[in-house]
């Protein structure tokens, strides 16, 4: 099949879309939703997310070394666009979205109460990359929605109705084509 060579860019996609909050105090609290997050390293638990300098909420993560990625899920995502596009520097994200801000257990910035996962996370590095800079951080906690988890353990995240943006649009997660193995899992032979 012939392919196009296009100029470098960012094709990678789906990626997650979330909602990072971050603000010691509630008079500093914030919203800015993200794409460019994902995790770096298992153990220790380490993710980043990328933002432009420019962005009201980086002067405030840079300041704080502290910030909360709250998955968004398809109810959440109308929420989640408006803090994309609107600048807490004019309008107070939570009011306007009518999201709670709840206590986190190790960080002091708030977690979103609707979202099902929050991941309280401490600044290692801020990396200056070109357009954006990235923060790499320590995962110092996860909180998860007990609705979702159960009896074994195990956490239900496809219930949650988690999304993902992929070219300029918000995607929900369809059905599973495969589990992590089944590539080489055996067959149980029947007699």
């Amino acid at each position: 099949m012939p392919k196009i060579t296009w100029k470098p860019g960012t094709m990678l996609y789906p990626v997650p879309v979330v909602m990072v909050t971050c603000g010691s105090v509630p008079k500093d609290y914030n919203i800015i939703t993200v794409a460019w997050t994902g995790t770096v390293c298992s153990n220790p638990a380490m993710t980043y997310i990328s933002i432009k300098p420019e962005r009201y909420s980086y002067e405030i993560i840079k300041n704080s070394g502290e910030f909360v990625i709250n998955l968004t899920t398809e109810k959440l995502v109308r929420s989640a666009d408006y803090c994309g596009v609107k600048s807490g520097r004019n309008v107070d994200k939570f009011t306007e979205t009518g999201l709670t801000p709840g206590k986190s257990k190790k960080v002091k910035c708030p977690v979103i109460e609707e979202s099902p996962v929050n991941i309280e996370c401490r600044v290692k590095k801020i990396i200056k990359l070109g357009s954006h800079d990235m923060f790499l951080a320590s995962v110092v906690a996860v909180d998860a929605d007990e609705k979702y988890i159960d009896k074994e353990g195990k956490f239900k995240l496809d219930e949650a109705g988690i999304v993902c943006y992929s070219h300029g649009q918000y995607c929900g997660l369809k059905k599973p084509v495969g589990r992590f193995g089944f590539s080489v899992k055996k067959k149980c032979r029947r007699k």
